[in-house]
């Protein structure tokens, strides 16, 4: 069939090879080439229409979820006494991490009795802030003191006449952490942990530490001759004792 061949002339074609000597053959094999081309043509030219509560086939896609990037929250910790350093992930997005917590309150034990406790997370998210607060999210903090057992805290109390260690100390319910961070002086250190009012915040200018706490919202020095500074909102407290 001759390549420029035009659709609208395939009756004319038809029609002489019909007419012509080898018409019988030849017409029924032009005939079914026709008929092909003419579907094929016809199918290609029309466009297929939806009827109403007709669905059409659609290609499936792949839904994939975005990956949540869950925050991790870290803690860097040298402990003053053991000597040990610690970096640790404590709670990633809103999860804390079991594993995290368990090296915290191993690495805040008692190295005097080498007794562990179960710190309150607060604390946790208290040096954190704090840490923020001071410009250095990624700094270490010296731990000068974490939990202490009652047989300790009360030979801290009666090894001086006054050492700023109190009878009902936050230390001993793990709620506490006497803290430097190097670079920083223990009067900014101060400032910054009594700006969250987060808990309470010691005061050791001679020893050069300051204590926070995740217990009630107070604040007391120590120091300048062993003399105990407390506020008028702290004495409120003192049925409970300092809590250092």
């Amino acid at each position: 069939m001759p390549p420029n061949l035009r659709f609208g002339e395939l009756p004319l074609l038809l029609s002489t090879i019909r007419s012509s000597v080898f018409a019988p053959k030849v017409f029924r094999r032009v005939a079914l080439g026709v008929a092909a081309l003419t579907f094929t043509f016809v199918a290609v030219r029309t466009p297929v229409r939806a009827e109403a509560g007709d669905s059409l086939p659609t290609v499936g896609i792949a839904h994939v979820a975005p990956t949540e990037v869950k925050e991790s929250y870290v803690l860097r910790l040298r402990h003053l006494h053991t000597g040990e350093a610690l970096n640790v992930v404590y709670r990633q997005g809103t999860e804390y991490s079991a594993e995290g917590i368990a090296k915290l309150n191993t690495f805040l034990r008692d190295h005097r009795t080498m007794d562990t406790a179960n710190y309150d997370p607060a604390e946790f998210e208290l040096l954190h802030k704090l840490m923020a607060k001071l410009g250095r999210p990624n700094g270490e903090i010296d731990i000068v003191c974490g939990y202490r057992t009652p047989e300790t805290n009360h030979m801290l109390r009666t090894r001086a006449a006054l050492t700023g260690v109190a009878e009902h100390s936050q230390h001993m319910l793990s709620k506490a952490i006497d803290i430097r961070v190097p670079g920083i002086s223990t009067r900014a250190l101060r400032d910054a942990a009594l700006s969250l009012g987060l808990g309470g915040v010691g005061y050791y200018p001679i020893s050069q530490f300051v204590h926070v706490d995740v217990g009630p919202v107070r604040q007391w020095s120590f120091g300048g001759g062993g003399t105990l500074l407390a506020r008028a909102h702290h004495k409120r407290h003192k049925g409970r004792g300092r809590n250092a």
